[in-house]
């Protein structure tokens, strides 16, 4: 309804030219298709609305001028969104209040399925994930001048990639795969730790490498081995003192002569050769010649002793650091090494003389043995001394302790322990549990269900329920004990929704000839137990309870 309409008609038949809506509402208007509002602008005081009870709104501006374009607003009916067009194609969805570009069905505030481009600053407040989860490389290019460079995930190997370009995979620099192992890519490439001064830079392992580039490159051309290397590890030298052997010409076969090794050369000592000697703390050259001389004044010489004995009136014999070797018997009262004491049939310490014993066969130590191996008739001892002295106040002899190795953890075998699995199951494979007295304690109870042919085997329980269902039901029974064992177990049957049958085997001998009835009615219960003394041939049936449920 209007209340205040006035307009003006002039310039031809159906021609408005000015329209004025005081105060009100159009209903129902009709515009021809080609209607035309002959006006620059239209004025609203407030507010403009479309409404509509179905089909789709659509506000349309179209220039009929050439290259002009067809731009709508379309609030389309039951899709719960609004779309922009321009020139048919919909570029901008608003729904769910998000916004989509390229997208009619938005997922987030803003979603973007086509290329994007911001001519100025990107700043994201919060996370940046690229890629959905899909198989397909995803990347980040930097568009350069003379160069491009992208940081991407090349979905072919899983790989994190830094390379030149903008295809991912392309000429690529470095890698980080998913162990994050880090692969500086083979060819021309430097790998530059600008800020490596010895005090900043490069470490392996969490250790700053002190080392220059100058003396890392010594090592360039290096021919050793790990293993020769390795003699190096532990050297305390400083560089100065390695640097001692700068200019040193002598072999490695030369330097191994002071290695301490065993083999001997034949090489006769003639006069003029030379001897290394340690002069005040300086190795220097002499020969034997000058050695012979001093050893001929510093020595009485005597002449070789080659035979008789030197008895107790000789005193004391001293040799320095020299040894005594005799390929004879040394007899005496008592030896005296240091804090070591030897006599008669004792070995001892200074404090402690007759700490070990010896007989024919024994010895016998009154103190503790500390060893670092035990050797038991050629067999070490691998247990420790922790684990020994578990065995401190056992009083079971060894067959009482071999009763404990068994074959299988859980399973009963005859003379052994009775042990139990992971899961506290015990298995006496037939054996015999005697004279035992049970005190709260359940069956296992198994449940099956269904048609046809049912098999009820006593491995895996004395309790069975069954369900019918959908047919018709014949049991068997399987693995029942040896003849001559008493077996036995209950059957719990409940009906179908329609009434089924049941077929028993043949074997089945039922109290007063013939097989019970099956109870009618869904859900019903009847009970059934059977035992058997010959292996299965003949089991013996009852019906304990009929009707239940």
């Amino acid at each position: 309804m209007l209340n205040n309409f006035a307009s003006t008609q002039q310039g031809g038949t159906g021609t408005v030219t000015t329209t004025t809506i005081l105060d009100g509402t159009i209903a129902n208007a009709d515009v021809a298709s080609d209607a035309a509002i002959a006006v620059s602008k239209i004025d609203f005081g407030n507010t403009l609305e479309i409404e509509t009870s179905s089909g789709d709104q659509i506000f349309e501006m179209d220039n009929n001028a050439s290259n002009s374009s067809n731009f709508q607003i379309q609030n389309g009916a039951g899709n719960a969104r609004t779309d922009l067009y321009l020139d048919g194609s919909a570029v901008i969805t608003l729904k769910n209040q998000m916004v989509g570009i390229g997208d009619t069905s938005p997922s987030y505030a803003l979603d973007v399925n086509t290329t994007g481009r911001f001519t100025t600053d990107l700043i994201v407040g919060g996370n940046l994930t690229v890629g959905d989860g899909g198989a397909e490389d995803q990347k980040v290019v930097f568009d350069g001048n003379a160069q491009d460079y992208y940081v991407g995930l090349d979905d072919t190997n899983d790989n994190l990639v830094v390379g030149l370009g903008s295809a991912v995979g392309t000429t690529p620099a470095i890698s980080i795969n998913s162990d994050r192992d880090v692969t500086i890519s083979d060819g021309a490439i430097d790998f530059d730790v600008a800020s490596h001064d010895t005090s900043n830079g490069l470490k392996l392992g969490g250790t700053l490498v002190t080392a220059t580039a100058a003396e890392l490159n010594i090592m360039d051309g290096v021919t050793s081995t790990a293993a020769e290397l390795n003699i190096m590890d532990g050297v305390t030298s400083t560089a100065a003192e390695l640097n001692i052997m700068d200019g040193v010409t002598t072999t490695a076969a030369e330097i191994n002569l002071i290695d301490g090794g065993t083999s001997r050369g034949t090489t006769a000592v003639a006069s003029g050769d030379g001897i290394l000697v340690n002069d005040a703390g300086t190795m220097r050259m002499t020969n034997v010649d000058t050695v012979a001389t001093y050893v001929n004044s510093a020595i009485t010489a005597t002449g070789a002793i080659n035979s008789g004995s030197i008895t107790s009136g000789f005193g004391t014999i001293d040799t320095g650091s020299s040894a005594i070797t005799t390929t004879g018997l040394i007899s005496g009262g008592s030896l005296d090494i240091d804090n070591v004491l030897i006599n008669g049939t004792t070995i001892g310490h200074t404090d402690d003389t007759d700490l070990i014993t010896l007989a024919d066969g024994v010895a016998t130590v009154a103190g503790e043995i500390s060893v670092t191996t035990l050797d038991i008739g050629g067999t070490n001892v691998s247990s420790t001394a922790a684990e020994l002295n578990i065995l401190d106040g056992v009083t079971s002899t060894a067959t009482e302790l071999n009763y404990n190795d068994i074959t299988t953890l859980g399973t009963v075998e005859n003379s052994k322990a009775v042990t139990a699995t992971s899961g506290g199951v015990v298995n006496f494979v037939d054996k015999v549990a005697q004279r035992a007295e049970l005190q709260d304690y359940s069956e296992t109870y198994t449940a099956t269900s269904g048609n046809g042919t049912i098999d009820l085997d006593l491995v895996d329980g004395n309790t069975f329920q069954h369900t019918a269902s959908g047919g018709n039901v014949t049991f068997t029974f399987s693995n029942p004990p040896a003849s001559g064992k008493s077996g036995s177990f209950t059957l719990k049957w409940i009906q179908d929704s329609s009434n089924r049958t049941i077929t028993w085997p043949g074997g089945v001998d039922w109290a007063g000839g013939s097989a019970p009835s099956v109870t009618s009615g869904s859900a019903k219960v009847d009970v059934y137990t059977f035992f058997t003394f010959d292996g299965g041939t003949t089991w013996y049936g009852f019906q304990p309870g009929a009707d239940l449920g």
